[in-house]
């Protein structure tokens, strides 16, 4: 938080509510309000119950989650077909996505042989580190 100059973070989602806030929180000089997105991953781990109650089929599904912070696309373009589409059979080669940090677009590969079973990030959407873009069957 102090490397970006941030002295107090807010988050709240359904039901889920976290506030950290540096030691000199009472000079705040940057405000940042919404700059975590809907689809956000928690940052606290879920209970171990849900675990246990998650369906056995989504526990069969591997995960391609994003190797960083940044802006999910599905396409090269607006007017582009998506990379991944639910049904399609990758393997470790195939890009399934481009999530552009820092003005850098990053082609995401598979890194695993698969179907694509669901896709998890909305194209154009904020993703965070580890977040699951995509299950495979």
């Amino acid at each position: 938080m102090k490397k970006n100059g941030l002295a107090v973070f807010k988050m709240e989602r359904e039901g889920f509510k976290i506030t950290l806030k540096t030691s000199d929180a009472d000079t705040v000089t940057q405000v940042i309000t919404n700059a975590v997105p809907a689809a956000a991953i928690p940052l606290t781990p879920a209970p171990a119950a849900s675990a246990e109650t998650a369906p056995a089929k989504a526990q069969d599904l591997r995960e391609i989650k994003s190797p960083m912070v940044g802006t999910f696309y599905a396409a090269s373009s607006p007017e582009a077909p998506d990379f991944a589409v639910v049904g399609q059979e990758v393997n470790a080669d195939t890009v399934v996505c481009i999530v552009e940090a820092m003005k850098v677009m990053n082609e995401i590969k598979a890194e695993t042989s698969g179907v694509i079973a669901e896709v998890c990030a909305e194209s154009g959407r904020p993703v965070q580190f580890g977040q699951a873009l995509f299950r495979l069957k």
